[in-house]
């Protein structure tokens, strides 16, 4: 499985590359929608993690462009916030089960991966 997380917190993203790959799990990470882009178009990935609340352009936004690129990806959204109005539109743009709010623990998101991907 190859996980692309994006958020503009550095310390967390590549807290949690490291976390996944300690379980075996291939993780990249960008801190914004730019660099999620342009890695997108040069490797392939399962599933995306996206900040809600991206600089410059919302993860709602992103999602729809990456899916253009890689329309099997998979995206489960997190948010700082943890707002009914991102719960809300989180939920209508892919189910609620794919909403996690950070700090993540990754025990809740190993769980949510294998719930994704489970045959």
């Amino acid at each position: 499985m190859r996980v692309l997380l994006v958020d503009d917190e550095e310390e967390l993203v590549s807290t949690l590359a490291e976390r996944l790959a300690m379980r075996g799990i291939t993780a990249s990470w960008v801190t914004g929608y730019r660099a999620a882009l342009d890695l997108v178009e040069h490797e392939s990935f399962d599933i995306a993690l996206l900040d809600v609340r991206l600089p410059e352009m919302n993860g709602l936004e992103l999602k729809r462009l990456l899916e253009v690129k890689r329309p099997s990806m998979k995206f489960i959204f997190l948010t700082g916030h943890g707002s009914e109005e991102d719960f809300n539109a989180c939920s209508a743009e892919s189910g609620k089960q794919f909403y996690l709010i950070k700090p993540v623990q990754i025990e809740v998101l190993m769980a949510k991966l294998n719930e994704i991907f489970q045959p």
